[in-house]
């Protein structure tokens, strides 16, 4: 039997956030029109692109990650116009959506039919997003197509907000990889179905649910947004499916003021070398814990907390048999990073 060799030789390209060198993103502007794989950053985390008109393309999406056909992609566009081009969408909700966009939201709407059903996993509904990131606009205005994104890591690993993780996972697997540093979020997008009558937040992000309300009214925020439950049917990427998990174990302790010390060090010696993220709130709590530690931020700046959790996931697989993390209150965008921790955790303290 012939063996087919699927390695891929990737082609890296580093470009300045906020002055990128045209040139180096036309070439792989060009690329992605013949089919191929783009890997090119956003303001929340680095997307794997290809173009989303192409089934063949978005194929070669799903081979990349290992993602199921059942998990949906979301369409990113370079401008307004993107919505009304590959979605149904009045005037009055498209005045709304703008709003928001760019931004680090994604809005679901009802697709139109240059939209293939790969993208979307047979739905008739698709989430579009208009990323604030520099790049991310050059390179997709430069492609002249919509480009269908997942993020640019292995399914189920956390998602890769700086160069060297997103080349861990994906050199070898896509044409081109564009880096430009390090990521303003850390979390994906916020998804918000807007196809009814009354917006539903199917995945929590930057944009908290109290904005959205701000211009749409009320909205709904099913459980499941908290991460503490499932669905059977993903309407959105990162709703059905294990997501964002380390190498190691994630124990994850809920938010709480008041702390269990004792509870804590028990479950730090279930593991050798374990590392406990704490809350500056509690560093002089956690002075006496005998194990590696370190702090992951304030609760005031729950922002600062975000970017940095996948990338200290990854880090710290390397080093450690045990990520043991405290949690955020479910306010604002923590709910996002409870979301996160929750989906990633293999065992969860209340």
């Amino acid at each position: 039997m012939k063996v087919i060799n699927m390695f891929i030789q990737t082609k890296k390209i580093e470009v300045d956030d906020f002055n990128p060198d045209i040139s180096k993103l036309i070439e792989a502007a060009e690329k992605i029109k013949d089919d191929s794989t783009v890997v090119f950053p956003t303001e929340t985390v680095y997307g794997l692109g290809a173009n989303a008109i192409s089934k063949n393309a978005v194929q070669k999406i799903f081979a990349a990650k290992g993602r199921p056909s059942d998990n949906p992609l979301i369409v990113h566009v370079s401008c307004i116009d993107g919505f009304k081009r590959y979605a149904h969408i009045s005037d009055q909700l498209l005045y709304m959506v703008s709003e928001f966009v760019p931004g680090p939201i994604t809005f679901v709407l009802e697709k139109r039919d240059i939209i293939p059903d790969i993208v979307t996993a047979s739905r008739q509904s698709v989430g579009i997003r208009f990323p604030a990131h520099p790049v991310a606009q050059k390179f997709i205005e430069l492609s002249g197509f919509p480009i269908a994104a997942p993020s640019a890591n292995i399914s189920g690993r956390p998602s890769p907000t700086n160069a060297e993780d997103v080349i861990e996972d994906m050199n070898g697997k896509v044409d081109y990889i564009i880096t430009s540093g390090n990521l303003k979020f850390g979390i994906e997008s916020t998804v918000v179905d807007v196809t009814g009558n009354t917006p539903v937040i199917l995945r929590p992000g930057p944009i908290p649910p109290e904005k959205i309300e701000e211009v749409f009214g009320k909205v709904i925020i099913p459980d499941f947004v908290y991460g503490q439950s499932t669905v059977d049917v993903a309407l959105a990427p990162g709703m059905k499916y294990r997501h964002y998990s380390p190498c190691v174990p994630v124990v994850l302790f809920e938010y709480k003021q008041k702390i269990d010390l004792l509870q804590i060090s028990d479950n730090l010696s279930f593991y050798e070398n374990p590392i406990f993220l704490f809350l500056k709130e509690h560093a002089d709590i956690f002075e006496s814990i005998g194990y590696d530690k370190q702090c992951i931020g304030t609760i005031n700046n729950l922002y600062e907390i975000g970017a940095k959790i996948f990338s200290m996931f990854r880090k710290y697989e390397k080093s450690h048999d045990a990520i043991i993390i405290e949690g955020v209150p479910d306010k604002a965008i923590g709910i996002a990073i409870m979301n996160r921790l929750r989906k990633a955790a293999s065992k969860i303290i209340g």
